[in-house]
């Protein structure tokens, strides 16, 4: 999802291969850690009988939690500009963790051997496609523009979808949402490696480049992780 800002647009004076690794690793560091931290609290949530009532005995508690996730991340990339580089550290953790909490719900409707068996999937394919657009000297802009054009069209049809229980449209989002975001995998990789050419990874503007970048790639996996588990998830 292209929700970079432009943090980016001044160069700064560097050596350009030791800070172009370590902002690439920064990236993938926070981006691990977020999916981390996502799994773990999901895993959490679905132990404890509770905190899993509260949750799902009432549609308001899960919409809410959907309204905060989605708060979270429109602040953060709109206002980071304005905050510290600790400060939206936080927020993306809290976001991850908030993810994790409504992410919980596939335990309810899949078999935990098929969650994980998708998961590795998942991992493969975001590691072979994010490593393509890190490899490639393909410009991947166009690729990018569909599939952000795909990401638009994919949440209007699953809001009318919502309403129309169509098992068509269903799988047709579900198709559609694995190429998406397979593609948007490439192209976030390549933009976040075209980032990296301007940045200091230790400076305050590199460290928060970093966030918006794993995000970028953090909301690329769960998304094709969610649209893989329609076709590979088990039910009890």
């Amino acid at each position: 999802m292209d929700q970079n800002p432009r943090i980016y647009d001044q160069p700064v004076s560097f050596t350009a291969s030791s800070d172009h690794t370590k902002f690439i690793t920064n990236v993938y560091a926070w981006m691990g850690g977020a999916l981390a931290l996502t799994g773990l609290t999901a895993m959490y949530v679905y132990s404890n009988e509770a905190l899993l009532q509260f949750i799902f005995s009432s549609s308001l508690n899960y919409w809410l939690l959907i309204g905060a996730e989605l708060a979270l991340v429109i602040y953060l990339t709109a206002a980071i500009n304005r905050m510290s580089a600790q400060k939206a550290m936080l927020y993306f953790l809290v976001y991850s963790a908030i993810n994790g909490i409504t992410m919980s719900s596939i335990f309810l409707m899949y078999t935990a051997s098929s969650i994980a068996s998708t998961f590795f999937i998942t991992a493969g394919t975001f590691g072979a496609m994010s490593l393509y657009g890190y490899t490639t000297k393909t410009d991947l802009t166009k690729v990018g523009n569909i599939a952000i054009m795909g990401v638009m069209g994919l949440i209007i049809a699953s809001l009318v979808n919502i309403f129309l229980q169509s098992e068509m449209i269903y799988w047709a989002t579900s198709f559609i949402g694995v190429a998406v975001f397979t593609g948007l995998t490439a192209y976030d990789t390549q933009k976040i490696k075209q980032m990296a050419v301007y940045q200091d990874a230790d400076s305050e503007a590199g460290q928060k480049t970093a966030i918006i970048g794993a995000l970028m790639l953090y909301l690329d996996f769960i998304n094709l992780f969610l649209m893989l588990l329609r076709f590979f998830g088990r039910r009890d």
